[in-house]
């Protein structure tokens, strides 16, 4: 036998590694480990189950691929030189609907209903504003009549609140989807959130960050750079607020305020950070770009930053009661599980 096809000296492909271990289908995923280049001018197949996927990357002890449409959490192989690589697995995200137009966070119910929204264009009003989503990706409509909704968030009741960042306004919505006004005067409201407190936080991408407390008294919470798109926000159990707005930087910050208002960086590195959440353990997952990577990021108190999903076009993130991810990017919500808890507040 040939000793370059012996078994002792066949050229094996193995991956070691794969980072992130979750992503959307259309995301760039690195695998780590040996023989992964080409052979001669071949390169090698990657196979998600039974879906080929491009190979964007081919080096010895690097290789990067896009993760195939319409695929699936598989197990992931490498097939070159002849031999077979070992397999590991890797989350793809499921998508849930589409047709949506999300410029922030979605938001889940306790019993696991997700809401998003239909933005539209800037000073556009589409005949629906909000829909309503169930675990199973069902998608109906739930509120109509909003100009250009932008932030969702609810209260410790399960009430849903919306902003329109055309009239600068927060609408409180009633279980069967009728909006009724609760707060105006908001500037170019976008993101808001809650704290366990009843205060409704709400950016204006001018930069100010209102808070309203629960008797609807409104008071200038903090001042920002401002933002060119809009203010995503987070808060934590201790009522520490967690802002981003991105410019036009590429080395964007996230935000922190305290609860008497005083502000600081908590992490900078980040480009284009959009929304956010809190895990049980204290992390800040978002919607950024991590060193020209895109998709989740994570981040822990400690201001170690990770790529925890990859993925195109994500605007939002929440964590749903079954402990699963719900995300969105400008137009679908997808669910994957990352193995992540969402912090509760209330």
């Amino acid at each position: 036998m040939d000793s370059l096809t012996s078994p002792s000296t066949a050229v094996v492909p193995r991956i070691d590694t794969v980072t992130p271990a979750a992503a959307l289908p259309g995301g760039e995923v690195e695998l780590a480990g040996k023989h992964l280049g080409p052979d001669g001018s071949t390169l090698p197949a990657v196979l998600l189950g039974e879906n080929p996927a491009m190979v964007l990357m081919s080096r010895s002890e690097r290789l990067v691929f896009r993760v195939p449409p319409s695929s699936s959490t598989a197990m992931l192989q490498i097939r070159s030189h002849g031999q077979t690589s070992n397999q590991v697995p890797l989350r793809v995200a499921r998508q849930l609907t589409d047709g949506l137009h999300s410029v922030s966070n979605p938001v889940v119910s306790r019993s696991g209903t997700i809401f998003a929204t239909i933005s539209g264009p800037r000073g556009k009003q589409m005949p629906v504003s909000v829909m309503r989503i169930s675990a199973d990706g069902h998608g109906t409509p739930f509120v109509s009549g909003l100009m250009n909704p932008t932030g969702l968030a609810l209260n410790e009741a399960g009430d849903l609140f919306v902003t329109s960042r055309a009239e600068g306004t927060v609408y409180q919505i009633d279980p069967v989807g009728d909006s009724t006004e609760y707060a105006t005067g908001m500037g170019v409201a976008t993101g808001c959130a809650f704290d366990r407190n009843g205060n409704l936080y709400v950016g204006d991408r001018s930069g100010t960050i209102f808070k309203i407390a629960p008797d609807r008294e409104i008071f200038v919470h903090a001042t920002l750079e401002p933002s060119v798109s809009a203010y995503h926000l987070a808060v934590d159990i201790e009522g520490r607020l967690y802002v981003t707005g991105p410019t036009l930087s590429s080395n964007e910050a996230i935000w922190m305020i305290e609860p008497n208002g005083d502000t600081r960086e908590w992490f900078r590195g980040l480009g284009r950070p959009q929304g956010m959440a809190i895990s049980r353990e204290g992390d800040i997952y978002l919607a950024a770009c991590l060193k020209g990577q895109r998709g989740i990021v994570r981040v822990t108190p400690n201001g170690e930053a990770s790529l925890a999903l990859a993925g195109p076009n994500l605007v939002g993130i929440a964590f749903s009661p079954v402990g699963t991810t719900i995300l969105a990017t400008n137009d679908a919500v997808f669910e994957v599980d990352l193995g992540v808890e969402g912090m509760e507040l209330f």
